[in-house]
């Protein structure tokens, strides 16, 4: 269905690997940090923490709060192919030193993202690629454009405009 130069672009998109960490507790738990979230730019292993219901204003009495932690590109690089659980031990190791004062959680799942965020988009690209025309095939998403907001706005904006242009 798709050309050799159109396989060749799709095969030079390239994405970092991060592993992220959910922490979760009973509803009675109080997490006493001053913020709701934190960049963490000085530790090898987390590059953000946030206590996720605090983060989003929907805090409740009857819903246990959440701890999110996502790790750094370079740590996910090189644990990607690391036990799961030692990964979760290693995250959790060096949370206990970001933040000390974090209760036991009544559970962890630890998630590896194997495709985090785009580092190399569709060379040449302006959003999307049209990889058919009857039946109309296109494909879009950050990989096209850049991994952030605007980029994922752009795509699906690229998108529409091409699925108009074939009606």
């Amino acid at each position: 269905v798709i050309s050799e130069s159109q396989k060749q672009q799709l095969e030079s998109v390239s994405y970092s690997s991060r592993y992220a960490l959910g922490l979760f507790y009973e509803a009675s738990t109080r997490i006493d940090v001053p913020w709701a979230a934190q960049y963490i730019t000085d530790n090898p292993c987390i590059r953000f923490i946030s206590i996720d219901n605090k983060k989003r204003n929907i805090e409740s009495p009857e819903i246990g709060p959440s701890v999110v932690v996502h790790t750094t590109v370079t740590f996910g690089s090189e644990h990607l192919d690391s036990d799961l659980a030692e990964v979760q031990q290693l995250i959790l190791s060096h949370l206990e030193r970001i933040v000390p004062s974090l209760p036991k959680p009544a559970s962890i799942k630890c998630q590896k993202w194997k495709y985090s965020q785009v580092t190399k988009a569709v060379p040449n690209c302006l959003g999307h690629m049209i990889l058919h025309t009857q039946p109309l095939l296109i494909c879009g998403g950050d990989g096209f454009t850049c991994s952030n907001f605007d980029g994922c706005i752009d795509s699906a904006m690229s998108l529409a405009e091409a699925v108009k242009s074939h009606l």
